[in-house]
């Protein structure tokens, strides 16, 4: 757990400083510098863009994490990586022409409920093949084991521009539709930047010559098209659908605000996923079940320790947050709680994603989760028109609730492990009493003041039960170091 842990650690510390700054945009800058109609237009952009992105890549990210360690020669491994940079442009090109000649059927379908969405069609299409490339560039550096220049750049780099963006739209620099333009023009930057670093590390020689096992490769990434769609539909497709559905495409901005306070918690698994994908790969390959067992229990521990602890934060202070925020974005209560709940339960799985889709058994789960991101969609149209936001937020837990549950019991049935042990169950109850005992209490001072305050109180209180009960040796050895105790 050694590089795991540093290298996780790095990448925390740059995923939240990204979280901090889009905290900024989206609860401050987004709703006051730009309208509620174009703000909500942004975030169906960039959710309609994520949905296309695994397609634009043809699974090639996933591919290179999973193969790359199986290739010994230069040759075999330069041949490989050639393949890998030019096999998505075989579904990028045919999708170009096809948009190109339906554009008006393309563009009547996405506009139906909300017009303003009908001139910024190709904006999708850029943003998808930007963010395709990226990760594909992304993927490139995680199999040498650098990770932490790529998290800057995807949780931090284009935040930042963001921000810019929208203060220069405040001092009327840029119109609302420069800002859109512009936007576009920083994830376009983005995968340029990763590119240049990705080739950095590991030059590209290109050699055309067959690939081994490219067969099995290729049908890995066809595969992995349909698994990165459903993770994308699952985490996307209730913004999306709320703009399709809802004629009022301010709801998606009100939604995303939500989203986004909930999301907080998926921070730490985004950091840590990004060198348990190789590392896992690296353990199947080899056959090594029993690091392997290892690094699914201790990585689910580590996990659930720090996203419980945000979970607390959150859960315990959105009431404060809510009396700073504008009045109109504060409707969202439970969808921050329920959303927060599947993305705490996401986190108690470790690195059960990185075991299903580096093994021999990723068909079977991307079966299971086609149907459960039919069940996404069905569930959405079901309850969007009747409860609005708040039935899209209880969709996408129930399909993500079910969908962690079946892979538990798969890995279980197939690898013979579960990522829970006895101290899962005390990081549990520890929750569940200091959710009890605080959400109710607060300090008699400013919002921010009380928010400070409570998650000082909070902290102190968590960590000494952590440590005191010994929940998780990693945590335990991480506290004494800083400690030094």
């Amino acid at each position: 757990m050694g590089i795991v842990l540093k290298q996780s650690f790095k990448n925390t510390l740059t995923t939240y400083l990204g979280f901090g700054i889009g905290a900024i945009n989206t609860l401050f800058l987004y709703t006051n510098f730009l309208t509620d109609q174009y703000y909500g237009l942004v975030a169906f952009l960039l959710s309609a863009a994520n949905i296309m992105m695994p397609f634009m890549a043809f699974g090639v990210h996933n591919a290179i994490v999973k193969y790359y360690s199986t290739f010994k020669s230069k040759n075999s491994i330069n041949s490989f990586l050639t393949l890998m940079l030019f096999l998505p442009l075989v579904f990028i090109i045919p999708i170009s022409i096809i948009g190109y000649f339906a554009y008006d059927a393309i563009v009547g379908w996405l506009s139906n409920e909300n017009q303003i969405v009908e001139n910024y069609v190709w904006h999708i299409f850029i943003l998808a093949i930007s963010m395709a490339y990226f990760e594909i560039f992304f993927a490139w550096t995680k199999v040498q084991m650098q990770t932490v220049f790529g998290n800057i750049m995807k949780e931090v780099f284009q935040r930042v521009c963001i921000m810019f963006l929208l203060l220069a739209v405040y001092l009327d620099w840029l119109t609302v539709d420069q800002f859109i333009v512009a936007l576009v023009g920083v994830y376009v930057l983005r995968m340029v930047i990763m590119k240049l670093y990705a080739f950095s590390v590991r030059f590209p020689k290109l050699n055309f010559q067959k690939t081994d096992n490219r067969f099995s490769i290729l049908k890995y990434s066809g595969l992995m098209i349909i698994a990165g769609s459903v993770s994308m539909l699952i985490l996307d497709i209730d913004k999306f659908m709320i703009g399709l559905i809802l004629p009022d495409i301010e709801q998606v901005a009100y939604y995303s605000v939500a989203i986004f306070i909930a999301t907080v918690i998926a921070v730490p698994q985004r950091a840590m996923h990004q060198i348990m994908l190789p590392l896992t790969a690296k353990y199947l390959n080899e056959k090594d079940n029993v690091s392997l067992e290892n690094l699914y229990r201790r990585s689910s521990l580590t996990l659930l320790v720090v996203s419980g602890f945000i979970f607390l934060l959150i859960i315990l202070n959105i009431n404060q947050l809510y009396v700073i925020l504008p009045e109109k974005f504060t409707g969202g209560l439970f969808v921050v709680l329920i959303v927060s709940l599947a993305k705490l339960y996401d986190n108690s799985l470790g690195n059960n994603n990185a075991i299903l889709f580096n093994s021999d058994y990723y068909r079977m789960v991307l079966f299971f989760g086609v149907l459960l991101a039919i069940m996404a969609i069905v569930l959405n149209y079901i309850f969007i028109p009747v409860y609005g936001i708040e039935g899209s937020a209880f969709a996408t837990f129930l399909a993500v609730f079910i969908y962690n549950t079946i892979k538990i019991i798969f890995v279980k049935q197939k690898f013979n492990m579960l990522p829970f042990t006895s101290g899962t169950i005390k990081i549990t109850l520890i929750l569940l009493m200091l959710s009890l005992a605080f959400y109710f209490w607060e300090f008699p001072f400013h919002p921010i003041a009380n928010i400070a305050l409570k998650s000082g109180l909070i902290g102190f209180v968590y960590f000494v039960l952590i440590f005191k009960l010994n929940v998780s040796e990693d945590i335990s050895e991480q506290i004494k170091k800083y400690l030094k105790i």
